[in-house]
């Protein structure tokens, strides 16, 4: 369909294509009614006509039963009937027909004496039938069969011998369809008038029926267009707080890792230095103490102070060294998974297998990198702390626009609902930096079974300002 078209309401093309069904079924209907007409009147008036050729023509045709044709006697009383009465006015041409085919009598006297072939109308009239239609003739028909009009009633009919009613013979004639022509328009004209206001009265209770549909369905339309022009401005407003919030996270993540530097700076500067300076006097006082080669009482727990500040000066150490995030711009992210897997080999001892089969050249915003580094270092200190770092495994995969992580170990388990309630602060954190960049988190673990993190990152987040 056009666009011009679909762009009328549905009253509209309601009204468009309906019409034309209308019209044409209220022409077909008069046509068939005109046909039906027009068989029941030439059939009422044939059957009447051949009841008067019958009555005035049997008469003249007696001789048939003694003789096989029609004396000159009777063919100029049948002239005579034709010229003188109303009913042979009527009738444009008659023949009668022998049993045989044989042309007895006939209006066209080249005609007379000739036989033909018995057709089907004849035929039924020499059993005892009267059949009658309009008869359509061309101009070689009317020529060979002397008829002068080329629309005319054909009938024939049969006649009977006077006593026994036997056919003797059959009479063929033709009369003009003036009359059924006036009964076929009368009744076209009746029944397109009916059938033009049925179709009118049903056609205009449909019309109103899709009118009211169709105004429906436009304040429908209206109705869904306001609320659509409401929803993509409420989709515009909900884009741009998404954009927002995702600046937010995204000025909170490095708000928090500049936060952690300086924590690390000022545990470095500030308490590492003073117990640095205390375990370097206590160390003094002992050296002092043996070089006299005296022991007093109070010397005893000098020791014993002097390896508690140096434990403490360690895990400060290894604490700020955690809080410390290293240069991660020019690593890539296989490269920085092995820099964590390293470090902590180094700070625990333990060993943790790397799988990283990522394409060559792979790389993600630095808030990614970011995300995956703290994200490894907390899952290895989960594993080292709750499971031993048994069995560990680490297994890097990229799939699309999207970096999976999934860090395994064989430990002992435990209740992840139950961690949920406990509020643990090192599982909360790493789901909300994994779900801050637009990821997903996942947590699985059984009792005896050991336990699995795994973290979907977007190597693009949305509302990434860094390359």
């Amino acid at each position: 369909m056009s666009p011009a078209f679909q762009r009328l309401s549905l009253a509209q093309q309601f009204l468009l294509l309906s019409l034309p069904i209308l019209l044409t079924g209220t022409g077909l209907a008069g046509w068939w009614v005109g046909r039906q007409v027009q068989d029941s009147v030439v059939q009422r008036i044939g059957s009447v006509t051949a009841l008067y050729v019958d009555s005035f023509v049997a008469p003249h045709v007696q001789t048939l039963l003694r003789q096989p044709e029609l004396s000159p006697q009777d063919l100029a009383a049948l002239r005579s009937d034709l010229r003188d009465t109303p009913l042979g006015q009527r009738i444009v041409d008659l023949r009668i027909w022998g049993p045989d085919g044989l042309v007895l009598f006939s209006t066209d006297a080249a005609s007379m004496g000739r036989r033909f072939p018995v057709g089907e109308g004849l035929a039924a009239a020499l059993a005892g039938a009267i059949s009658a239609e309009i008869s359509e003739r061309s101009d070689a028909e009317q020529a060979r069969h002397g008829q002068p009009l080329p629309r005319l009633i054909e009938t024939y009919t049969p006649i009977h011998a006077d006593r026994s009613g036997a056919v003797i013979a059959a009479a063929e004639f033709y009369e003009r369809p003036d009359e059924v022509d006036r009964a076929v328009a009368r009744a076209q004209r009746h029944s397109w008038l009916l059938v033009a206001a049925t179709m009118l009265g049903m056609y205009g209770l449909l019309f109103l029926v899709v009118l009211r549909g169709s105004r429906l369905i436009t304040s429908q339309q209206q109705a869904l267009a306001t609320q659509l022009g409401e929803l993509r401005g409420l989709n515009q407003q909900n884009e741009a707080l998404q954009q927002r919030v995702s600046r937010a996270a995204q000025r909170a993540a490095t708000l928090n890792e500049q936060l952690l530097q300086r924590i690390s700076a000022d545990l470095h500067d500030g308490p590492g230095q003073d117990l640095g300076f205390a375990l370097m006097q206590l160390k003094n006082m002992g050296d002092a103490l043996q070089a006299q080669g005296s022991t007093p009482a109070w010397s005893a727990g000098l020791e014993p102070a002097r390896l508690a500040v140096q434990s403490a000066l360690g895990d400060l150490r290894a604490i700020s060294a955690d809080l410390e995030l290293p240069e991660l711009g020019p690593l890539g992210l296989a490269e920085l998974a092995a820099r964590v897997l390293r470090d902590f080999a180094a700070k625990t001892g333990a060993a943790v297998t790397l799988d990283a089969p990522l394409p060559e050249g792979l790389d993600a915003p630095f808030r990614v990198k970011v995300a995956l580094y703290r994200l490894l270092q907390e899952s290895l200190a989960n594993a080292h702390r709750h499971a031993q770092g048994q069995a560990c495994s680490v297994h890097l995969r990229s799939e699309g626009e999207w970096l999976q992580m999934q860090v395994r170990d064989r430990g002992p388990g435990f209740d992840p609902q139950q961690a949920a309630r406990g509020g643990r602060l090192g599982l909360h954190g790493m789901r909300q930096r994994a779900e801050v960049l637009g990821g997903r988190f996942e947590l699985d673990s059984v009792a005896g079974q050991g336990t699995t993190v795994r973290v979907t990152l977007p190597l693009r987040p949305v509302g990434s300002d860094d390359e």
